[in-house]
């Protein structure tokens, strides 16, 4: 030791040389082996006589402390470390003299050295010259050889400061701090960032728990009361503890988490400051909390994994704080609505059902309370993430009895329930479901599903509806939401509106663009209706409960069909027999059917539940043909019989279909509205034959499908009595399709080959044609007869007259049956022999025409529109169907079609003609193409039946590529988005919100401005007048005026079109707003005198003021990155989101400055100078297209300094008189209503209920509170004037305060000597009103 002693002092010796000097390596290395020893041993000796020798040479151990604190920044990994050793074990030392030894400069050099080898180790590793220049490398020992070896290498090993920590904390046992806070500080703040920055360089888990563990007691150390307040050292360790808990998956987020929940929490049992700093820090982790989806989670739950560990008072109090959250700004709503479910969900009993102060005291009611009306937030981010979490807590909450009880009361389902929404619960789903934000329409659609069995189903009306619209909306995620939602309430609870919102929602998705929604739909109907009815219609169950109801009496025979089919099933048969319904319902069955998904059990259980209910009706002893099948049993049997025809019975089929064509074609024809009789209750008893029809024509189709399975000889038999009933001519037309499909089918499967069967067909339809000819010409001869007759004065006999009027009858229905029998011939057989029956038909279509090219054709001169309008009808329907097969005849006849679609004033013969027309289109495209705007002409039609299939039958030509979207085509359109129908109003926002989003991106940008001028009846875009004709079309499709609900229609047209174009467009549709509208109207191409180029304008300028047309700049708020993340997702899709927003902001920027402003100062000049009304309109719109833009209005206008002064002026002056308007009305309101208040009362009304009565409604814009004030005080000053004139006469002028007048001309007037015409007049003054008080 004697060398290593004297090397130091040597050392020293040479540093008070050089005070800047640092100790030398060698120096340090003896010093460490000097104090190692001695703290090893705990033998002072050494250090002592370290001490004597200093002392020797005036020298003490401070002295050492200069120097190896220059040392430790020398910047040397290896030197600092080795120097801050050697500085520790000093401090430690027997004997040292702590006070002189320790000096904040030394320590915070410590700290920085340990800081350092943290975050960069590498670079102060001092090259290698400098090791040589500095010499006494030889003396290195062969571990400091390593150490350099390792760090030229770039390694570093962090178990190198393991002892440098250890001996840190044991220093905080000789050492306080509390006299040196900002050491203090650094202490804190060093040791709690390692954690975080020495995840990089720890090799193994050993390594970092280790380092961690000796963090964390060095925190534990400082937390000490000898160190300070507590409570100020708590809380900067857990302030620096904080970015390590922030961070998201991460060893460090876990270890500084473990440290508070386990340590530090346990303090706080002990020391009330502690306690409160831990109270307070996960107040201030939610401040400071990032705002991106996933490190908000992660907070969030470092958060509860705190106020989990508190106590229950002090988890309450956090409780409430969120409660007051949820008030806050949006960031902090946002926290709020995470915090709450977490909250209800990790603490015991949230809703007070254990204890005894009750439910409407719970912490859990106030937090469910708060998360309700944030459902209804300004900001769709938060009202999605509410809407989500209140989900999951209906769920969680849902799981007990007691639980659903109280959910039910306090979100007021129940008779008595604290949180009642505005509108109740209902509303708010029914307002959420239609939502203009895709995430709110998802939450509240998830929502829905977890309150269904909450509700057992029993939503409101408007909520299913709302499920039902949602089940189009045009994103995917929110259909399959909806869907899912919709069938998860029909699965509970199925309840008949259920029911019929699910069948007419659900699977008309059968045709929807996504094939997993298609799936989705097969499976669903497959698993809830179809199995549902096999339950219920099994073999056994049925015949057994069957034979029990048998004996017994009861006073409902449809209770006793409900017992024998529970869920519904019968209600849900009936449903299904729905025409809206129905078409679907067929499609799903025949996919289902290809896919081999159909049972046997369920044509079992079908014909099962018909044979029930007929044994069920004969047991009560009701007449045979008074029974009718339950709807839909037909219908739906005949659709799976295609699939299943081996488990269809052919005796099963052959009995009823004696029974329906015995019973259901005795007597005579009657009109279909004649077939019922009443009986003594005024029932109809007899409106079964209608259903008998229907049944007859699923039952025909059933027995085509099973046809391979009948024998020979009962299919024979069949056949002919087919024949047979088509040749009579006196079946209802629903029947007539399915007898020749049925005749058809029967000859084209039991012939031998397929020639045989079209000989057999050809022959039958040929006989039948025959007949039907026949009949016709007998009708159209009885009929010439009959009006030929009429030119005879003398009356004819009452009786003779009544029987020629029944057999006209008779033979107009058979007319009307044999036409429709024609039309269905012509399509199984379109090579058919047609030329007797044309001639039939063009003179029954040209009946009573004017026209003289029809002059030469025989025919009845009365037209049959007005003596048989159904065959007039049904003539054309035929007429079409003959062209269909007939290409040269349809070429001829198609401009007939047309004609009579325009003068027809029959709505019935109208919808034929546009569905006729539509398969012309598809099969005669290039003979149609010019007459489709004539069939556009339909969507304008009175009858709301002929609009809705014009649009239908329009759009999916339009969807085939048969129409395409040329011309004036799509402004015609355009205005199915406002009619009057809400059917029709639905299936257009589907078309252009959906389908044309998809197919035609393009085409709302490329025809927006023309739509503008079209919708106004404007022609100032093409630059000349139209023709009278054409101009009674545009009217036709047009929505003139300037009032309100003509405003609101074409302003709901153009948001449509604008929420289909993307932010490119929309920013190239302001441009062309701006150039094509506003710039005309400034150059006078657009008259702004016109009404029509008034409401053009008008209409422009309210577009460029909506938000539909304005591009979201992302400048920075946490609600807008909420929003952007439930619509994107976390990652990269936000973030490129956010940085195309950022350039498409700049182009706006770029766009005003360039073109906008200029414009608008133009127009509005002109606008001043013709005085005109639409002024108000410019400013305002130039008021909200600058109102997010005010700090950039000098970058914008920064080219015309005055020019951005005179617009700011205006703008200003523009809101001071709209304030100052406001204001008036308001005072003038007020007065009115003073009017009716008593005498006594209206005095202090007047002085003071006028300055206070709207001070609270106007405190939020301080514009119209200044313009309320002067016309406050103005009316206040006219009110004492007015009291003043009632209680006596003008005083005399000597006692007024008047002003002094200069002299006049003709010398001075004295006071006494004023012109005695002045005095008289202001004697004769009697009052101080003023026409303002009028």
């Amino acid at each position: 030791m004697e060398e290593a002693i004297h090397q130091i002092v040597t050392s020293l010796l040479t540093y008070s040389q050089n005070p800047q000097a640092a100790i030398s390596q060698s120096a340090l290395l003896h010093l460490q082996t000097l104090l190692d020893y001695t703290l090893n041993n705990n033998d002072p000796i050494e250090i002592e006589r370290l001490n004597d020798e200093l002392s020797s040479k005036n020298l003490s151990l401070s002295s050492l402390v200069r120097p190896i604190t220059n040392s430790m920044d020398s910047g040397q990994t290896h030197l600092s470390i080795l120097a801050s050793k050697v500085y520790l074990y000093l401090l430690l030392s027997p004997n040292a003299p702590v006070f002189t030894l320790f000096t904040p400069m030394a320590f915070l050099s410590l700290l920085r050295v340990i800081r350092k080898s943290f975050k960069n180790p590498n670079l102060s590793a001092p090259p290698p010259c400098s090791r040589k220049k500095r010499g006494g490398s030889s003396r290195v020992s062969g571990r400091n050889a390593v150490n350099d070896e390792t760090e030229e290498r770039g390694e570093f090993d962090v178990r190198v400061l393991f002892s440098v920590l250890e001996r840190l904390k044991l220093v905080l046992g000789v050492i306080h701090l509390d006299r040196f806070p900002d050491s203090l500080k650094s202490l804190v703040q060093t040791v709690a960032e390692i954690p975080g920055t020495a995840l990089e360089f720890c090799g193994d888990g050993v390594n970092y728990a280790k380092l961690c563990d000796l963090c964390f007691q060095i925190l534990r150390e400082v937390l000490k009361f000898e160190h300070g307040e507590q409570g100020m050292t708590a809380a900067e360790v857990l302030k620096s503890l904080s970015p390590s808990i922030l961070l998201v998956k991460s060893q460090a987020r876990s270890a500084a988490l473990g440290f508070v929940v386990n340590k530090m929490v346990g303090m706080a049992k002990d020391s009330d400051e502690i306690k409160r700093a831990v109270l307070n820090f996960p107040r201030y982790m939610v401040h400071k909390a990032p705002e991106r989806a996933e490190p908000r989670a992660a907070a969030v739950e470092a958060i509860m994994e705190i106020v989990r560990a508190m106590e229950y008072e002090d988890q309450v109090g956090f409780a409430d704080y969120v409660v007051k959250m949820a008030q806050g700004k949006s960031q902090l709503r946002l926290f709020a609505v995470d915090f709450v479910p977490m909250l209800v969900m990790s603490l015991r009993d949230p809703l007070g059902v254990n204890s005894e102060s009750g439910v409407e005291d719970s912490w859990g009611l106030r937090c469910l309370e708060a998360l309700v009306h944030r459902c209804s937030d300004a900001t769709a981010g938060i009202r999605a993430r509410a809407i989500t979490n209140l989900a999951q807590l209906v769920g969680f909450l849902s799981s007990s009895d007691k639980g659903r009880v109280v959910l039910k009361e306090v979100m007021g389902f129940g008779n008595k329930g604290p949180i009642r929404p505005e509108g109740g619960m209902h509303d708010l789903l029914r307002k959420r479901c239609m939502d203009e934000k895709a995430a709110v329409r998802k939450a509240a659609l998830l929502l829905i599903s977890k309150l269904t069995a909450l509700l057992s189903g029993a939503f409101d009306g408007d909520v299913l509806k709302t499920m039902g619209t949602a089940c189009s909306d045009p994103l995917v995620s929110i259909r399959k939401a909806a869907i899912s939602a919709l069938s998860e309430a029909f699965r509970t609870f199925g309840d008949d509106n259920v029911t019929k919102e699910w069948l007419h929602s659900v699977p008309r998705l059968i045709t929807d663009n996504e094939s997993s929604i298609q799936e989705e739909c097969e499976n669903l109907f497959l698993v809830l209706v179809l199995d549902r009815v096999s339950r219920a219609g099994s073999s056994r169950s049925a015949r057994n409960k069957s034979v029990f109801y048998d004996s017994k009496n009861t006073e409902s025979l449809e209770g006793e069909m409900e017992e024998l089919f529970p869920e519904g099933v019968l209600g849900l048969l009936t449903e299904i027999c729905d025409n809206e319904v129905a078409p679907w319902v067929k499609k799903i069955c025949t996919s289902l059917g290809k896919k081999k998904l159909l049972k046997p059990k369920l044509a079992i259980a079908l014909q099962n539940i018909i044979r029930t209910s007929e044994s069920l009706w004969l047991s009560h002893s009701m007449p045979i043909e008074k029974w009718a099948a339950p709807p839909g049993a037909w219908l739906l049997l005949s659709e799976v019989s295609a699939f299943l025809s081996k488990a269809v019975d052919w005796e099963f089929l052959h009995h009823h279909w004696q029974l329906l064509d015995k019973h259901g074609t005795e007597g005579e024809l009657k009109c279909p509205l004649e077939q019922g009789d009443l009986n003594e209750e005024g029932l109809c008893t007899n409106s079964n034959s209608v259903a008998w029809a229907g049944d007859r024509v699923f039952l025909l189709q059933t027995i085509s499908n099973v046809s391979v399975e009948l024998p020979p000889e009962p299919a024979a038999d069949l056949a002919h009595n087919l024949l047979k009933r088509i040749e009579e001519f006196n079946m209802h037309s629903t029947e007539v399709n399915a007898h020749v499909k049925a005749l058809r089918t029967l000859c084209k499967r039991k012939a031998l080959n397929p020639e045989e069967a079209d000989s057999l067909v050809k022959k039958w339809v040929h006989q039948l044609l025959l007949k039907a000819t026949q009949i016709l010409e007998m009708y159209m001869s009885k009929d010439m007869g009959a009006s030929k007759s009429n030119r005879f004065f003398t009356p004819p006999n009452r009786s003779r007259k009544g029987r020629a009027a029944a057999t006209m009858s008779r033979l107009s229905l058979e007319a009307v049956t044999a036409v429709y029998t024609i039309g269905s011939l012509i399509i199984v057989c379109p090579s058919a022999d047609l030329k007797g029956i044309i001639p039939v038909l063009h003179n029954i279509i040209t009946s009573g025409s004017s026209d003289p090219s029809f002059s030469k054709l025989a025919g009845p001169a009365v037209s049959l529109k007005q003596t048989a309008p159904s065959l007039y009808i049904q003539a054309w329907i035929t007429m079409g169907k003959i062209c269909l097969a007939d290409g040269k005849l349809a070429k001829r006849y198609i401009p007939l079609f047309v004609q009579e679609l325009e003068k027809s004033d029959c709505a019935a013969l109208r919808n034929n003609i546009v569905v006729v027309m539509a398969d012309f289109c598809v099969r005669y495209t290039a003979l149609i193409d010019c007459y489709i705007s004539k069939i556009a002409k339909c969507l304008r039609d009175p009858c709301e039946l002929v609009r809705r299939q014009t649009f239908i039958l329009l759009s999916r030509l339009l969807q085939r590529d048969y129409v395409k979207w040329r011309g004036v085509l799509f402004l015609r359109f355009l205005l199915s988005l406002v009619d009057e129908s809400e059917k029709i109003r639905h299936l257009a926002d589907f078309l252009f919100g959906n389908i044309l989003k998809a197919k035609a991106p393009l085409l709302a940008y490329n025809s927006f401005v023309e739509a503008i001028f079209v919708l106004n009846d404007c022609n100032a875009h093409t630059g000349h007048s139209n023709s009278r004709s054409s101009r009674n079309e545009s009217r036709l499709f047009s929505i003139r005026g300037n009032d309100e609900k003509s405003r609101s229609d074409r302003m709901h047209i153009y948001v449509s079109l604008l929420k289909q174009m993307a932010p490119e467009h929309l920013l190239a549709t302001f441009a062309k707003v701006c150039a094509e509208i506003l710039a005309a109207a400034s150059d006078n191409v657009l008259n702004i005198e016109d009404v029509t180029g008034q409401s053009v304008l008008q209409d422009a300028f309210q577009i460029l003021s909506c938000k539909e047309i304005r591009i979201p700049s992302n400048r920075g708020s946490s609600s807008d990155m909420a929003d952007v993340e439930e619509e994107v997702g976390d990652g990269g899709g936000s973030s490129a989101a956010a940085a195309k927003g950022r350039v498409i902001t700049q182009v706006v920027k770029k766009g005003l400055i360039q073109n906008t402003i200029p414009i608008f100062i133009e127009l509005k000049r002109l606008l001043e100078s013709k005085n005109s009304p639409l002024t108000g309109s410019l400013m305002e719109c130039l008021r909200i297209l600058l109102k997010d833009y005010k700090n950039e209005i000098d970058d914008i206008l920064v080219a015309d300094k005055q020019l951005q002064k005179e617009l700011m002026y205006d703008m200003q002056k523009y809101e001071s008189m709209k304030a100052k308007s406001t204001a008036t009305e308001a005072v003038a309101t007020m007065q009115r209503s003073d009017n009716y208040r008593s005498p006594i009362n209206s005095k202090a009304v007047n002085r003071s209920n006028v300055r206070s009565k709207f001070t609270d409604e106007m405190k939020t814009n301080s514009k119209v509170a200044s313009a309320l004030a002067d016309v406050v005080a103005e009316v206040t000053a006219w009110s004492v004037l007015r009291e003043v004139n009632q209680h006596g006469a003008t005083p005399p002028l000597s006692a007024m305060n008047v002003p002094k007048l200069r002299s006049t001309p003709g010398g001075a007037v004295s006071r006494g000597d004023r012109p005695s015409a002045v005095l008289e007049s202001l004697r004769r003054r009697q009052s101080f009103d003023s026409d303002e008080e009028n």
